[in-house]
């Protein structure tokens, strides 16, 4: 087997994601079981650890993509693996901890294909554990091994969560402007908000493994960057599964965000394309939409060129996302998963 086989042979997505979360695993472990056991408890639920009351979980929650990105940040800065796990652990406390708050605040009761923490647990429960998670994330990184990036990295954390609140207050301001007229949401803000509820979290994991293992500014940067427009290729790819994904596969009820009225990238596109009239008409009724009137607004969305038009969109950002780490210059390996999960990413919005 030469050489550049048997790179390809180990870059499989789903190998490249579970070596990164065994790595992580163990620091992740220690640090829920640190906090007060009721919060632990739910904090292990929301990631997928135990069931309500602490039995262990019967499957894995999550991919684990920020863990991952984190990891590979640091070795594509030529440093260790391990380097970048308390960087891995922060971004995985602070996503989750956005799950969590965020599942209150659209009043979803599900979250892979299980009750949502504010529903299996309460909504001031809920509250208290997001709260927990993100107070940790920061305890975590603050307290890692001194490195000449641990001051950079903090900041790296700290720039990401008030970007993601700042995307998260204008997801729910979109939602009560409306489909039409001059208060519409625009495209261009759409991806603005993407990248700061999704992107700035993406960028963080691969910057903050970076600056941990030592990478000078420009690549982490560089790595920021690229993480942002993975981060809207990512959310347009959770548009895409919210109006048309499997509810066995996404855990979620079908047209979800249809039903919710959220202004998503194919929904906004099709209004703005020639053939969306009649999504115009049926969205501006003032009665809640059945189930026949979601699937006839989805039908319209693909038909007025929404998902196609999405579909572009969230293609152009993997391949701004993919030039940025050519451009870093690193290190063969790790640019080659990273590359792998850009793929995945990929066939996950087909």
């Amino acid at each position: 087997m030469t050489p550049s086989t048997a790179l390809r042979a180990a870059s499989t997505a789903p190998e490249i994601l579970a070596r990164c979360r065994e790595l992580v695993a163990p620091a992740l472990a220690e640090a829920i079981d640190g906090l007060h056991p009721w919060v632990g408890e739910m904090a292990g639920y929301a990631l997928g650890r135990c069931e309500v009351g602490g039995a262990p979980a019967s499957r894995h929650q999550g991919k684990g993509l920020r863990q991952t990105l984190a990891v590979l940040g640091a070795e594509v800065a030529g440093g260790s693996a391990e380097a970048g796990v308390p960087g891995a652990v922060a971004v995985e406390l602070v996503h989750t901890f956005s799950l969590v708050h965020d599942d209150i605040m659209d009043g979803d009761a599900l979250r892979r294909g299980r009750p949502a923490v504010w529903k299996a647990y309460g909504t001031g429960p809920a509250v208290l554990a997001g709260d927990a998670l993100f107070a940790l994330a920061v305890d975590t990184l603050t307290a890692a091994p001194s490195t000449p990036g641990s001051g950079a990295a903090v900041r790296q954390l700290t720039t990401a969560l008030r970007d993601l609140v700042r995307g998260q207050a204008d997801d729910l301001l979109f939602a009560r402007r409306p489909w039409t007229g001059p208060e519409a949401v625009a495209v261009a803000e759409y991806e603005v908000m993407a990248e700061h509820k999704t992107g700035a979290l993406l960028g963080c994991a691969l910057a903050l493994g970076a600056r941990l293992a030592g990478a000078p500014e420009e690549t982490a940067a560089a790595l920021d960057r690229a993480g942002r427009h993975l981060g809207v290729a990512f959310q347009i790819a959770d548009d895409l599964l919210g109006i048309w994904g499997d509810p066995a596969v996404t855990g979620k009820p079908v047209h979800g965000d249809l039903r919710q009225g959220k202004k998503t990238l194919p929904v906004l596109a099709a209004l703005a394309a020639p053939g969306g009239r009649a999504l115009t008409e049926l969205l501006a009724r003032p009665d809640v939409l059945d189930d026949t009137a979601l699937r006839r607004a989805a039908a319209l969305v693909a038909r007025a060129g929404g998902r196609e038009a999405a579909l572009r969109e969230a293609r152009r950002h993997l391949a701004a996302a993919d030039a940025l780490l050519a451009g870093t210059a690193p290190a063969p390996r790790p640019l080659e998963e990273l590359r792998t999960l850009l793929s995945s990413l990929s066939r996950r919005t087909l």
